[in-house]
């Protein structure tokens, strides 16, 4: 019995606080014992003392204590125990994922609400969350580029170390070469069996030492697939500048190098997107997210034993049992 109790957990174990119903249900019937038989007093017990007890007085509590087992069985039943000796987990190899996020000064246009910058750290939170069983990683880039985060199975590290993430924590410029060429090397020594790279910017090459074109071709050569985003609406968007007189707002004209991104995509069987909303870009996170649950499927599955049948057993047993004594035995007659 002690190694059946050890290896229960309950899905539903705040039902559990139901069992102190059960005091409660024997000090009712207490009281209500006592006002249907009061004490009565007499002088003395030695005529009765021959007579003593009959076994049905000695055991009328018996329906009572029976009714009271068998609510505990109930809450018990409902309660759900279940046996996590035959949990079984099946789980494939996780998909490893770097995201490498543009953080140069033109992030902060506001044609995406609150800015390019924040919606795009918001929607990979989202993303991030629905990755349940993929190691994550994130690049950040501007005219170089640093690992904000290795990639990790702590999803909480990472979205918190994506809140830090700002414009102007590293030289301006748009290093999209060096961004890629760090995100392969983050996954260079993965063994998983997809690997991906979520390479977003808003401007086109103008920064850094590596090419984006060679980064791409080392991409392929470790079978790593590199989705691009092009983010900014197409023309002109308001960008903040500050000045003597405050914040003022001029237009600065999006400057996307689009046939590149499309190459990158394209060289490691990946895919572009232009971004050019807020739901636009949710899309496409969404729109990825399919794609790679296409090609690889990462499932988990926990399966515990129900183990309440007992349970419920004992109680219509129980239940019986306590009808039949009190219809029988121990019936009352008025």
């Amino acid at each position: 019995m002690k190694a059946f109790w050890n290896n229960i957990t309950f899905a539903n174990p705040e039902l559990l606080y139901l069992l102190l119903i059960i005091p409660l249900l024997a000090g009712w019937q207490w009281w209500r014992y006592k006002q249907r038989y009061p004490e009565l007093k007499i002088s003395t017990l030695g005529n009765l003392a021959s007579t003593g007890t009959s076994l049905r007085a000695k055991l009328k509590i018996l329906p009572i204590a029976l009714r009271g087992i068998a609510i505990a069985m109930i809450i018990l039943a409902l309660a759900r125990p279940q046996s996590s000796l035959s949990e079984e987990k099946i789980t494939t190899e996780g998909i490893d994922i770097v995201m490498a996020m543009d953080v140069s000064s033109s992030m902060l246009a506001e044609d995406l609400r609150p800015n390019r910058l924040e919606a795009s750290k918001k929607v990979a939170a989202t993303f991030i969350d629905e990755r349940q069983n993929d190691r994550i990683g994130l690049i950040v880039f501007a005219g170089e580029s640093f690992t904000q985060c290795p990639i990790t199975t702590d999803h909480a590290v990472i979205k918190n170390l994506l809140k830090d993430v700002k414009s102007g924590i590293i030289e301006d410029g748009t290093a999209i070469g060096m961004g890629l060429a760090n995100a392969v090397n983050r996954l260079k020594e993965s063994e998983a069996k997809s690997k991906v790279v979520i390479l977003l910017t808003d401007g086109d090459n103008n920064s850094g030492f590596i090419d984006p074109v060679t980064a791409a071709e080392t991409a392929i050569q470790f079978d790593i697939r590199v989705y691009t985003i092009g983010l900014g609406s197409r023309g002109e968007a308001p960008y903040p500048v500050q000045t003597p007189y405050g914040i003022q707002y001029q237009n600065i004209e999006a400057n996307i190098d689009e046939p590149l991104m499309q190459n990158i995509a394209e060289m490691t069987n990946g895919k572009y997107f232009r971004a050019t909303s807020n739901k636009a870009l949710t899309d496409i996170y969404s729109e990825i997210d399919q794609l790679e649950k296409t090609k690889i499927e990462v499932s988990a599955y926990s399966r515990k034993s129900e183990k309440f049948y007992p349970f419920a057993i004992i109680t219509g047993l129980l239940l019986g049992l306590e009808a039949l004594l009190s219809y029988t035995i121990f019936k009352s007659i008025p």
